[in-house]
């Protein structure tokens, strides 16, 4: 059991541009985040990819431990994720559901990083990020998110 915390939600309008803080943001089931490159279908996917871009999640951890296993200095905003949490261990999260305030999500799938966020940041990104990247979510309930929310587990599964 965990109880953990939203400290940041990140959002584009548009792929390969900068991601911006903002303290709240609608979260629509089966769309994604209000404002985001994914709600928009602006982002870099295809049809066949599902729910699993309709939010991303990284923990403030994976970051700092960038900072400490590898030297490298990355932005929550430069990580291309939605979301920032603490203390909620993301990569349990997987087929599990999830409430970020009163919004349910299910975690679909991990988040691994890839060239293209090498790419737009800095070498060393990719390999310092394996594994520990952030998951990919599904809305299931939407609802306003705002920074400063709990990150708990559903223990009752929506129906």
């Amino acid at each position: 059991m965990f109880q953990g915390e939203l400290i940041g939600i990140f959002v584009t309008p548009r792929k390969s541009i900068d991601l911006q803080a903002v303290e709240r943001v609608e979260a629509v089931a089966g769309q994604g985040l209000v404002g985001d490159r994914y709600f928009a279908k602006e982002g870099t996917f295809s049809e066949k990819d599902g729910p699993d871009r309709e939010v991303t999640l990284i923990e403030i951890e994976a970051i700092d431990g960038l900072v400490h296993e590898y030297e490298l200095t990355l932005t929550p905003a430069q990580s291309r994720r939605n979301l920032l949490t603490r203390g909620v261990p993301l990569n349990h999260l997987v087929g599990k559901t999830f409430k970020i305030g009163t919004v349910t999500l299910r975690g679909i799938r991990l988040c691994e990083p890839c060239g293209h966020l090498e790419r737009l940041t800095c070498k060393g990104v990719e390999k310092g990020l394996k594994h520990r990247g952030g998951l990919r979510a599904q809305i299931v309930t939407g609802g306003t998110l705002a920074v400063g929310a709990a990150v708990v587990p559903n223990v009752t599964a929506p129906s």
